[in-house]
């Protein structure tokens, strides 16, 4: 089972009601929030209904890693550090990440970590923002092209 980063990619303005509904569900309030999720049916059928809005595709464990070191945050908006990982899973942040992407631990197994993630407008810009990434824009599915948007936003 493979993890999806999901990144909302468009704003609020003329937003219908049950996308706006499933974006909140998903925790996807603002432009450059970005999530992580299971790949499930109920899952993927949000995803569906929001497809014109996010961008979205596999995260990879090394990508995890750093996104959680730089823009994780805990409770007081306080950074996660390898220290606080350390002492409260026993492990380092790329081990944690590693078993996060497995399915053997999930992001929420680690005390107070937030689960949305505020990004960077990506480096270099969006590309088009109403067409899809098949067609030379930014929505919709990605694949692993989803991990050199990561980086260029962290």
């Amino acid at each position: 089972m493979s993890k999806f980063a999901l990144i909302r990619v468009r704003g609020r303005v003329n937003v219908k009601r049950p996308v706006k509904d499933t974006l909140a569900m998903l925790r996807l309030h603002k432009v450059n929030h970005l999530v992580i999720i299971d790949e499930s049916p109920s899952y993927n059928g949000m995803i569906q209904r929001v497809k014109d809005y996010i961008t979205w595709g596999e995260i990879n464990a090394e990508t995890l890693a750093k996104l959680i070191e730089r823009r994780g945050r805990l409770s007081g908006n306080r950074r996660v550090t390898e220290e606080y990982v350390q002492e409260k899973l026993g492990m380092t942040i790329k081990e944690f990440a590693e078993k996060v992407i497995a399915g053997e631990m999930t992001l929420s197994d680690l005390p107070g970590l937030k689960p949305v993630f505020r990004m960077h407008p990506p480096r270099g810009g969006f590309r088009n923002k109403k067409r899809s990434f098949k067609e030379g824009g930014s929505l919709g599915y990605r694949g692993e092209a989803i991990n050199e948007l990561i980086e260029r936003m962290l």
